[in-house]
């Protein structure tokens, strides 16, 4: 069985595991933040998780791109760059900037995100420097313009709603606030909004079979923890606005 043949069916068994995990979050909650139980005995300091979890999406490209360089064009180079774009603040930048003083998760959590990068990094890796085929013109086409352009307006949308987050709690302290202004005047999770868009337009700008499904596995984690985010917030945050939707503006 060839290398295209396991790769196809394995992405097929990973998009139905999504679908499982997007039904599931509707009815359980993952084990971080305001969700973490109280008899959670294996935890981590929520700092330490993220930079554990999220490294593998660095460290795995950065060594595919030492491995294939003389294979690559530079319209790989510039995947590369754009995917690190994302993950080099996410895994570096993010967890230093976020208030996660006195937070914790739980470390079955971290082991699920990192078995969940690996595998994912993994996939992108294998489409982009093995099984695909880009010539160095596809960086001027209107679909990898296209998806460039949404991947970095829901690059900027989720740092723009973090910081609103982060700036909140600096001026009024620990525990949970109601946030204001940007796109807060329509959601409660605008940051899971920008994320969602941004990776629908990592998989518009590359076109490959493991970008659309990072983006199914996007949607499926970040929708449903959306409503929960948002629940919690109505019944726990004093005036907290009942007309805001959970994740998309207006309708939903």
């Amino acid at each position: 069985m060839s290398l295209e043949v396991i790769y196809y069916n394995f992405l097929i068994l990973w998009t139905a595991i999504a679908l499982v995990v997007f039904i599931t979050l509707f009815y359980k909650n993952a084990s971080y933040g305001r969700f973490i139980g109280k008899d959670s005995s294996f935890t981590l300091p929520s700092r330490v998780g993220w930079v554990i979890m999220e490294s593998p999406t660095v460290i795995v490209i950065l060594i595919f791109l030492i491995l294939f360089f003389k294979n690559i064009g530079i319209t790989e180079i510039i995947f590369s760059l754009i995917w690190l774009s994302h993950y080099t603040h996410r895994t570096f930048i993010w967890p230093f900037r976020a208030k996660l003083k006195g937070k914790e998760m739980t470390t079955g959590v971290v082991l699920m995100a990192l078995i969940f990068n690996l595998v994912n990094i993994t996939l992108q890796c294998i489409w982009i420097f093995i099984l695909s085929s880009y010539d160095q013109n596809w960086i001027f086409s209107s679909v990898f313009i296209s998806g460039l352009i949404l991947f970095f307006i829901g690059m900027s949308i989720n740092i723009k709603s973090d910081s609103i987050l982060m700036k909140l709690r600096e001026n009024n302290g620990e525990g949970y606030h109601v946030p204001h202004g940007f796109l807060y005047k329509h959601v409660s999770c605008p940051n899971y909004f920008g994320e969602i868009i941004e990776w629908f337009g990592w998989a518009l700008l590359t076109m490959s079979p493991a970008g659309l499904v990072f983006f199914i596995w996007t949607f499926a984690n970040l929708v449903p923890r959306a409503k929960s985010n948002h629940d919690w917030s109505k019944r726990n945050i004093k005036n907290y606005p009942v007309n805001r939707k959970s994740i998309f503006p207006f309708i939903y």
